[in-house]
């Protein structure tokens, strides 16, 4: 499987990255290490978690099991130089992880030893900010996103406040690089540009939702990617499967997120559903398969640097592994580019 240098930096990722979120509701320890033996095989030597993962729903309960669960893998199967790891410290606003707390020099060498306990490792390849303490325009918030209340100063105070501690884990050794997630074209510039000042770790990725029905990198965050050489990681690739179909027609299948969350984060939406209709088409019309597809149009992203995916069974997993032996040729390019200009922002 292909690998990409993140960011000028030594880390080296596979194209596709097993994602977790699901171990620990609704998947059990053991899926969950089935997957990760089979995505070593196949060439995966990238996962990617986070701190309140599981999801689906999350809660007090649930949070911190996924880690746990990886945690467990590599306590039996011993082959921790064999992954890339990344986890996440859970932004301002979630209640029941450090009261809510924001993301501050306080927080984060307790929320990396959490998080180490858990993996059962001492160190951690990335580490991503999950979203930004100033509030963030995805999780479907970009209909009403309104930075005017922010305070500039404020923000690149946090910024370097946040560097110095990042910098003191760099060099105790339990994280090798920082990343972010949910993070806008401004926010990476202020990141690198507080990393100029401080000495403190350069972002070398940002996580975003990134598919065929949510492109709104295309026009600043990816410019920033390439200039900054910050790599992005797509989640949500399969628009949380919509892309797969199985939704099509009022379909539910039991087990899905759907059965679980009935309006896919705010994606359900009729414009969505004629979207995914004719995304089903340029597949079927090129002998495709349309997971793989839309898998394989995130990777040949100029500004990619690993796709992220998640299975709830290995049957899942298996198609999703066949994409990296697609590539996607500029006729089947340009009829998605026809689709994404019919149904822009579809949900």
């Amino acid at each position: 499987m292909k690998r990409n240098r993140l960011g000028g930096s030594d880390l080296e990722v596979s194209e596709l990255c097993l994602g977790s979120m699901t171990w620990g509701t609704q998947n059990s320890a053991e899926e969950g290490h089935e997957q990760i033996d089979r995505a070593l095989d196949a060439g995966i030597n990238f996962i990617d978690t986070a701190e309140m993962y599981p999801v689906n729903p999350v809660s007090a309960e649930t949070t911190g099991r996924t880690e746990r669960i990886i945690g467990l893998w590599f306590e039996k199967d011993m082959r921790r130089d064999a992954v890339i790891l990344a986890t996440k410290h859970s932004g301002e606003g979630m209640a029941h992880v450090r009261e809510g707390a924001p993301i501050s020099s306080a927080t984060i060498a307790e929320t990396i030893e959490g998080s180490l306990r858990r993996l059962k490792t001492d160190y951690i390849d990335l580490y991503q900010f999950h979203w930004p303490n100033r509030g963030s325009y995805m999780f479907r918030k970009n209909w009403t996103y309104d930075p005017s209340g922010q305070n500039r100063a404020d923000t690149i105070a946090h910024m370097e406040d946040a560097m110095g501690a990042l910098q003191a884990e760099v060099k105790r050794g339990t994280i090798r690089h920082f990343g972010l997630s949910n993070e806008s074209a401004w926010g990476l510039t202020q990141w690198a540009e507080a990393a100029k000042r401080t000495g403190g770790p350069r972002p070398i990725s940002v996580q975003n939702e990134y598919s065929l029905m949510c492109r709104m990198a295309d026009t600043d965050v990816a410019e920033v990617c390439v200039n900054e050489q910050i790599d992005m990681f797509a989640f949500s690739p399969l628009a949380t499967g919509l892309l797969t179909g199985k939704y099509q027609g009022g379909k539910v299948p039991e087990g899905s997120r759907l059965s679980l969350n009935n309006d896919l984060g705010g994606r359900k939406t009729p414009r969505a559903f004629e979207a995914v209709e004719a995304y089903l088409k340029v597949a079927k019309d090129h002998g495709l398969d349309p997971v793989q597809m839309a898998l394989a149009w995130c990777c040949q992203r100029p500004f990619m640097g690993s796709v992220i995916f998640g299975s709830t069974s290995m049957d899942q997993l298996e198609v999703a592994l066949g994409a990296a032996d697609v590539t996607l040729d500029e006729e089947v390019l340009s009829a998605l580019d026809a689709v994404h200009k019919a149904h822009p922002m579809p949900y």
